[in-house]
C-alpha cells in the first residue's frame, strides 16, 4: 500500500499514524490468508500488539491534545467542573477524528468520505479514552478542584492517559483483528 503522506513528508505524527496503518493492514491480510487461529483473533484475522499499540498511540495523541487544551482553558477561565470537562471530550474527539482525517485526505479520499472513514475509525477508540481518563480525573479526590500549577492536576490528567492506553490497546486490537475502528483507515492509504 502506498501512502502519498510519506512522499509528501507528513507531519511526525501522521508518518505514525501511516505506519501503523501498514503494519495492520499486513497483519490482517496475513492472518486472513492463513486462516487466523484462536490467538489470532479466528477466521476474520487479527491483529499484532504492535499494530493495537500504534493505532491507540495514534488515537491517544488527538485524544492527549483535545484534552489538555480543555482542561487548560476551562481551568485558566474558571469554569465549572462539568463545563470544563465538556470542553475537553468535545476537543478530544475534534483533535482524535482530524488526525485521521488529515492522514486519509492525504491519501485523497474525498472530503465526505473522509469524514467517514475517521468516524468509523476513531470514535470507539477515543470514547474508551474519554471514558477511562475522565472517570479517573473524576474518582481522584481534588483533582477536579485542581489548578494549573498543582502537581496533583497534571499527574492525574496524565496518569489517566496512561490508564486509556492499557485499557484501550485490547480493544483496539479486538476491533483492528475484525477489520473495524482503525483497520477502516487502512484501505485509504
Amino acid at each position: 500500500m502506498k501512502d502519498s503522506a510519506h512522499d509528501t513528508g507528513a507531519a511526525p505524527e501522521h508518518a505514525g499514524h501511516v505506519e501503523h496503518v501498514e503494519q495492520a493492514a499486513a497483519d490482517g491480510a496475513r492472518s486472513h490468508r492463513h486462516g487466523g487461529g484462536p490467538h489470532e483473533g479466528g477466521p476474520h484475522g487479527g491483529a499484532s500488539w504492535a499494530t493495537a499499540v500504534k493505532a491507540t498511540l495514534h488515537c491517544l495523541t488527538g485524544c492527549a491534545v483535545g484534552e489538555i487544551a480543555g482542561m487548560v482553558i476551562g481551568t485558566a477561565l474558571m469554569w465549572s467542573n462539568v463545563s470544563t470537562m465538556v470542553l475537553a471530550i468535545a476537543l478530544s474527539f475534534l483533535f482524535g477524528y482530524s488526525f485521521t482525517l488529515f492522514a486519509v485526505r492525504r491519501a485523497g479520499l474525498d472530503l465526505r468520505s473522509a469524514v467517514r472513514v475517521a468516524l468509523a475509525a476513531d470514535t470507539v477508540s477515543i470514547a474508551v479514552m474519554e471514558l477511562v481518563d475522565n472517570g479517573i480525573i473524576a474518582l481522584v479526590p481534588g483533582a477536579m478542584d485542581a489548578h494549573l500549577a498543582d502537581g496533583l492536576f497534571w499527574s492525574t490528567l496524565l496518569g489517566g492517559f496512561a490508564v486509556a492506553l492499557l485499557v484501550t490497546t485490547p480493544v483496539n486490537k479486538w476491533m483492528i483483528g475484525r477489520g473495524k475502528g482503525h483497520a477502516v483507515a487502512h484501505a485509504h492509504h
